[in-house]
């Protein structure tokens, strides 16, 4: 409004509105330099809207000094909108701590050229702009080791409810993982969903029109007051609270409790001598469980338990009775492995592909032993990645109907055709007909592609018996990429 004392009034009432709440909060003013931002011929014209508000609410260096000096004292982050570049001059003379961009000038780019020569931590209202205007900003900021921030935003003043378009926070997260997303809101300031329903969608900054009303100064229809604000804040409170952990949350342990007395034990069938490696054909799975019981969750292949005391039949299995372990990690292991190996190719993996781990003789022995495949895709045709790491072999095999051809992207290996013995690497092909045996290691690690005919399940026959006896030795991944 002009008036300095109703300013440093609003300030310390909304420092009030806030006291209690755990965020972070800034005030923001807005800075235009009138002899420059208006154009000369428009000066003192009444009937333009804009230019008569902006002239009539002029204030000096020293005042907004005033301003900015309450906002201090009262704990508040410092922001400013400039609407041209001499007010950009003044936000680094007065050391505010955050520039905002306003909608209309998201992409008035000889202020975004001025903008970006600050060392200041930047916020960016999205109003109006198209997706390309959108990517055009964020390059542009992010090219220049900008922090950046994007607020959805609605230039209508007050926003009615169909067209708040929550789901743009959505957009904005998903398109741009590598800002920050807010909301800039102006809807009715009584009504506090928005706030929820953008805190739930992940916006993690707000901005929210404030005024205090006197009987001086009316409040318009999209400025909150104290008591508003602080209504808001308990809304956003709320809101967090419900919503929790960002990642996956931590159960409590009355919940773990609960899930684990609706579990199925493991029972033994038989009288189980010490030193016994439980198979399925010693136990069966049978509700309840008791305190300290093995339970059918923690049964797996990758779960290996030995018991270390006898265990009469129907007794149940208590981990204190068994010693256990969980080959898991060896995946785990083993995935982070061959991610490692693709990047160092620089081999790129269709997204969503399934990795198929052989373990031909246990996880437990996958450093010797085995190979990992991507498959492309399987039609009448057959494409794979092939991956083994440094030290594997793949133990002989032939196949009765595919034919193979491996093309080495990256690595050598040594691989054995019926017996005779050759080198490949990076650039070699190599075709392996039907029937014929073949072998495959490589002391460095490896990656080749197999282009092939339909590959066929049980297509694949073993020299050594011992494998084909082994139904455990493939495992199937389809998040791995992540």
């Amino acid at each position: 409004m002009g008036d300095v004392a109703h300013g440093i009034a609003l300030i310390r009432a909304i420092r009030e509105a806030c006291e209690g709440f755990a965020f972070d909060f800034g005030f923001k003013l807005q800075y235009r330099d009138p002899d420059t931002f208006i154009h000369p011929s428009f000066r003192g014209r009444e009937d333009v809207k804009y230019v008569k508000r902006f002239e009539e609410t002029r204030l000096n260096a020293g005042q907004f000094d005033q301003l900015l000096g309450e906002m201090r004292a009262q704990g508040f982050l410092t922001v400013c909108t400039p609407f041209d570049e001499a007010s950009v001059d003044m936000i680094e003379r007065q050391g505010i701590e955050i520039i905002k961009i306003a909608s209309c000038a998201f992409t008035d780019w000889p202020l975004l050229e001025r903008i970006a020569l600050t060392d200041k931590p930047l916020i960016a209202s999205t109003a109006g702009a198209t997706l390309p205007d959108i990517d055009n900003v964020v390059s542009f900021m992010l090219h220049r080791k900008r922090a950046l921030t994007l607020m959805h935003c609605v230039a209508e003043y007050p926003t009615r409810d169909e067209h708040l378009n929550l789901n743009q926070v959505d957009l904005l997260r998903s398109r741009y993982p590598e800002v920050r997303v807010g909301y800039s809101t102006h809807e009715n300031p009584a009504a506090l969903e928005p706030i929820k329903l953008a805190i739930a969608k992940g916006a993690s900054v707000f901005e929210k029109h404030v005024g205090l009303p006197t009987e001086r100064y009316a409040i318009n229809d999209y400025s909150a007051t104290p008591a508003q604000v602080h209504d808001w804040l308990a809304a956003a409170h709320r809101a967090l609270t419900l919503c929790g952990q960002t990642g996956r949350y931590t159960p409590s342990a009355a919940e773990l409790a609960g899930l684990q007395s609706l579990r199925r034990g493991v029972f033994v069938t038989r009288d189980v001598p010490a030193g016994t490696s439980l198979e399925h054909a010693h136990v069966q799975f049978a509700f309840p469980a008791s305190e300290g019981q093995i339970t059918a969750n923690d049964w797996s292949k990758y779960a290996h338990y030995t018991t270390t005391h006898p265990i009469a039949a129907g007794a149940p299995v208590l981990a204190a009775q068994v010693s256990a372990s969980n080959l898991r990690e060896d995946v785990l292991r083993a995935v982070t492995a061959v991610k490692a190996l693709l990047a160092s190719g620089n081999i790129v993996v269709p997204g969503k592909s399934e990795l198929e781990i052989s373990h031909h003789y246990g996880m437990e022995n996958f450093g010797r032993f085995g190979l990992t495949m991507i498959t492309v895709v399987n039609r009448e045709y057959c494409k794979k990645l092939i991956v083994m790491l440094p030290g594997q072999t793949h133990p002989e095999q032939y196949h009765k109907q595919k034919e193979e051809t491996f093309v080495v992207l990256y690595g050598a290996m040594t691989l054995w055709l019926n017996g005779a013995e050759q080198i490949a690497s990076r650039g070699d092909v190599i075709t392996v007909q039907r029937g014929v045996k073949h072998k495959f290691h490589t002391d460095l690690g490896v990656v080749f592609e197999e282009i092939s005919s339909t590959h066929i399940r049980d297509d694949s026959f073993y020299t050594d018996p011992a494998i084909a006896t082994n139904n455990a030795r493939k495992t199937y991944l389809a998040h791995w990429m992540q």
